[in-house]
């Protein structure tokens, strides 16, 4: 920072008018020497010796300016108090110094622990394109517990983002057992829910056998799988923030149907592990994120929501994507993060399925989700419109309208006031269509509300 070159000079300065606005017997002697020790944390060696010294001259100067001598009797003591002063600062900067030598050294060691740990994936996997990105907090040195990894497996393209429990050694074993569980399971197990089965019996066995069972840790994860071309993805959502889907400026938030419980909890909650079916558009792309985003807080205490800062025109390119989402989460907290944060994101294909029409049944113990993650068991009285052929609005569906799409429904509401009566909710159901439906048919998808 620039302005800590000046402060010494600051410092001095100020107490030398102090000392000529002052009547004579009014002595800001020791003010002069604790300058030394004030600047001390965040000049060098030399910088708190000089200052010192410069000190040391205007409590010679002043005197003399007003007429005294410096150098009597009376100032002995003073100017020994001085030299104490100047001399202890320059311990206090050393030692300050070797505290912030061996922090950017744990930092170091740190972060190459964790790429190896955590090495970055390639950049395509199949017709995907894959980014990833990875920001330590700021307060401290520790390794932390966020990873993730994306496989092409001969079920499909899976991928798992983890936040686990704590830092340190404990959440660094952690985070390599799940890590080498997912490898294999997801390479040898056909269905998604033994994949999270087999996680949720590995990290009981590393809780297992850390501190004699005693060990509490768990996980926050979503275990995904997308089709060979990107156009059908599944999610198994343990209890983690929901993947993000950008396409067309908006971001879709794919929330679970079910929560769950984190991995390592399984025994708290039910068996059954709910896995949600999205069909995806064409050069959507897919972010996964850890808490360390949501948590973020600004001055105001305020905390970061990715979904409207990433709803906006984005080119479809990962990297961009979770550039831009960095650059705005730094923004918002002032470049002071309170966890670690870990970023996935996937580009689909352009030649992704972007026909209208319904998901392929989805098999039992799944829930069939259009893309947007807009559930689709409603009990509505119409289909929603697709884009292929002639659609005249009735109550039904502006009905659908309003429970699938309620934050268009909101947004049509603050642009047309809706009217009253049957023809006032089948024009407002047309405009939520005309403001944001129409770029999720365009997207792929129908959501019949039967």
């Amino acid at each position: 920072m620039r302005w800590l070159r000046w402060l010494p000079a600051a410092l001095i300065l100020g107490v030398s008018l102090l000392d000529l606005l002052t009547p004579p017997h009014v002595r800001v002697f020791l003010l002069l020497a604790a300058t030394p020790v004030l600047v001390a944390p965040w000049l060098s060696l030399a910088g708190t010796i000089a200052t010192g010294a410069a000190a040391l001259l205007a409590a010679v100067a002043l005197p003399l300016v007003r007429g005294r001598t410096p150098f009597d009797i009376d100032n002995i003591f003073p100017f020994s108090t001085f030299v104490t002063l100047t001399l202890l600062a320059a311990g206090v900067n050393r030692l300050l110094a070797r505290e912030r030598r061996q922090l950017k050294n744990a930092r170091e060691v740190a972060e190459a622990v964790q790429r190896a740990v955590l090495p970055s994936p390639p950049h395509r996997i199949g017709p995907l394109t894959v980014a990833t990105r990875y920001e330590a907090a700021t307060r401290e040195a520790a390794i932390g517990g966020d990873l993730y990894s994306i496989r092409s497996t001969p079920y499909g393209i899976r991928l798992m983002i983890a936040d686990v429990l704590g830092k340190g050694l404990g959440a660094v074993q952690t985070v390599n057992a799940l890590l080498g569980t997912f490898h294999e399971a997801a390479l040898h197990i056909p269905d998604l829910p033994g994949v999270v089965r087999r996680l949720e019996e590995r990290i009981q066995e590393v809780n297992a056998a850390e501190n004699g069972g005693e060990a509490e840790r768990f996980a926050t994860a979503v275990i995904a799988e997308l089709s060979a071309d990107g156009s059908t993805l599944h999610v198994a959502n343990r209890a983690h923030p929901a993947p993000l889907l950008l396409h067309h400026g908006r971001a879709h938030p794919l929330e679970p149907s079910t929560p769950s419980l984190p991995l390592g909890l399984a025994d708290l909650g039910s068996p059954d592990i709910p896995v949600d079916r999205y069909v995806l558009p064409e050069g959507a792309v897919l972010v996964l994120f850890t808490d360390g985003v949501v948590e973020a807080r600004d001055h105001r205490g305020i905390f970061y929501d990715p979904v409207p800062r990433l709803s906006r025109p984005l080119p479809p390119d990962p990297n961009h994507v979770l550039d831009a989402l960095l650059a705005d989460l730094h923004r918002h907290a002032a470049g002071h993060l309170n966890d670690d944060v870990a970023l996935l994101a996937i580009g689909l294909p352009h030649d992704a399925n972007d026909g209208p029409g319904k998901a392929p049944a989805a098999p039992p113990g799944e829930r069939q989700t259009t893309a947007g993650a807009f559930e689709e068991t409603h009990d509505c009285a119409a289909h929603i419109p697709g884009t292929a052929g002639p659609h005249s609005a009735t109550r039904g569906d502006a009905r659908c309208f309003e429970r699938l799409f309620p934050r268009d429904w909101r947004m049509a509401q603050q642009r047309h006031p809706r009217g009253t009566g049957q023809a006032g909710r089948a024009n407002h159901g047309t405009e939520v269509r005309y403001l944001g439906l129409m770029s999720v048919n365009t997207m792929g998808y129908t959501a019949p509300c039967q």
